[in-house]
């Protein structure tokens, strides 16, 4: 018989091997590349989650994580051609496994007697650190350091279970609440496009400065150029008003 915390991570499993699966494809990555990076994505946070606690890593103790992952590069496979008109497929089993390992990780920290704060840190490496791996695997910068809200969700997800077990909710509606959060929390930062402030570089900022001088300078030199041009032009016109009055008189004259 299963427990609840394995059944989470079975399906964690399978929804950050199929996220980690279609990057690997949309990177051209041939099977076995993809079950490496399918693997890495939905075991490789649980790894150090459980190496940082004492624990033998969940995956050594029992196959079928790996069979998972590659049943999963089977189901891609399989319907390649329906998953290509989800564009949203990626996102909703990357959310979806992001939650479920937060849960996991909060739930074995307790387990195992360690304070609330190291469940939340816990339950954020267990469900962001796999996501890290995957896109150093593929060569992205990783999610989590720019772009999108990514482990701000399991952090928020890890304070609500804290406030739901300070008050005595049972163990179940924290679990339940605690995977709404990190879910919900993902999902509204793309809609409306939260994210946090990007770190200012100064070096940047300075030559941003320097090729805006650069450029106002060219521009004003052109001005200065088409200025003179015109008063070329200017001159040129009257000289030949001139020459033409000039004309019209000495014919005046020699009538």
């Amino acid at each position: 018989m299963l427990s609840f915390v394995q059944i989470i991570e079975i399906l964690g499993t399978i929804a950050f091997a199929i996220s980690g699966i279609r990057l690997a494809s949309a990177k051209r990555f041939d099977w076995f590349g993809a079950i490496v990076v399918g693997f890495a994505t939905a075991c490789g946070g649980g790894t150090i989650r459980d190496l940082l606690l004492g624990d033998t890593p969940f995956w050594l103790t029992n196959p079928l994580y790996i069979i998972l992952t590659i049943l999963s590069v089977l189901w891609v496979r399989l319907f390649s051609r329906f998953l290509v008109h989800l564009n949203n497929t990626f996102f909703f089993f990357d959310t979806l496994g992001l939650a479920l390992f937060t849960i996991v990780g909060m739930e074995k920290s307790l387990d195992m007697g360690y304070p609330f704060w190291v469940a939340i840190v816990m339950g954020c490496l267990g469900g962001a650190a796999g996501g890290v791996i995957r896109d150093v695997l593929i060569n992205e910068i990783p999610l989590i350091f720019h772009k999108e809200i990514y482990a701000i969700a399991c952090i928020n997800g890890g304070i609500v279970w804290w406030g739901f077990a300070y008050f005595g909710a049972p163990l179940g509606v924290c679990e339940i609440v605690c995977g709404v959060v990190v879910f919900a929390t993902r999902v509204l930062a793309v809609k409306y496009q939260w994210c946090l402030s990007i770190l200012p570089n100064h070096e940047c900022i300075n030559d941003e400065i320097s090729l805006k001088r650069i450029k106002w300078r060219k521009e004003t030199d052109q001005i200065k150029i088409e200025n003179q041009q015109e008063i070329k032009k200017v001159i040129k016109s009257e000289i030949q008003n001139e020459m033409k009055e000039s004309v019209v008189k000495e014919s005046k004259n020699i009538e």
